[in-house]
């Protein structure tokens, strides 16, 4: 399973997907931060919320073994992850390298 088959828009970009469930606390602090780079990033980059319960063959594909987990896909192909809480400063300094291609 490719990241194309559930988000077919983002092949073609830099994307930010967000693996969590509503059950899940430490996924409920990245809220804020996931919307603060939705809007910042809506003419850059994609920002995909997945949820591990209701999308479970995306997550066992993607090897979520804990969430929050984010991703971050140049073009289809996974750059790298974060397991946890992340802040948004560290997120947007990785968003704005992979963008400026200095990643």
């Amino acid at each position: 399973m490719e990241i194309t088959e559930f988000a077919p828009d983002i092949k073609d970009k830099v994307a930010l997907v967000d693996f969590s469930a509503p059950w899940c606390a430490p996924c409920r602090q990245m809220v804020p931060v996931i919307s603060r780079l939705t809007e910042k990033y809506k003419d850059k980059a994609a920002i995909v919320e997945i949820n591990i319960d209701s999308q479970p063959a995306v997550a066992t594909h993607y090897m979520v073994q804990s969430i929050p987990t984010l991703i971050l896909f140049d073009h289809g192909r996974e750059i790298m992850r974060f397991v946890g809480v992340q802040s948004t400063e560290n997120l947007e300094k990785k968003l704005d390298a992979i963008l400026t291609k200095k990643l």
